[in-house]
């Protein structure tokens, strides 16, 4: 059994969410956890009015969550997300091994470094020769 890093991006009906923001939520981690994944980061992203109708409804609920499953379980997930009344819409990513852990901690808000920073893995080398390169502009621009 393979397993992958995946993040979904929900998009809830905002009435089923405010009547019952935990229920909601809830039936989206327990759909994971009941196919053998492992929740990384769970969490509100955003509650805001969309840019188009979608089945009526002009506002959502946006819900992100990143996890661990293997990867013959998701068309399973698919299946259910797609009977789910409270969802509008949602899409799964297969994410690099390499950025899990810097995008676990940006949806967790602990971000030390900036992701668009981040490059192939190597954070300290890509900061340290931008902070080079401008000490040596300021240096010659002095002279």
């Amino acid at each position: 059994m393979a397993t992958a890093n995946y993040e979904c991006l929900f998009l809830f009906d905002s009435n089923h969410y405010a009547r019952d923001p935990g229920g909601v939520a809830a039936t989206v981690q327990d759909m994971i956890t009941n196919a053998g994944g492992e929740i990384l980061v769970s969490r509100l992203w955003a509650e805001q009015r969309l840019a188009f109708p979608i089945d009526g409804h002009n506002k959502g609920t946006y819900w992100l969550v990143i996890f661990k499953l293997d990867t013959l379980k998701l068309k399973e997930i698919n299946r259910t997300c797609q009977l789910n009344e409270s969802l509008l819409r949602f899409l799964f990513t297969r994410l690099d091994a390499r950025l899990v852990d810097a995008l676990v901690a940006h949806a967790q808000e602990k971000v030390v470094v900036p992701i668009d920073q981040i490059e192939r893995g190597v954070v300290g080398a890509a900061v340290g020769a931008e902070e080079e390169e401008e000490e040596e502009e300021v240096g010659t621009d002095e002279e």
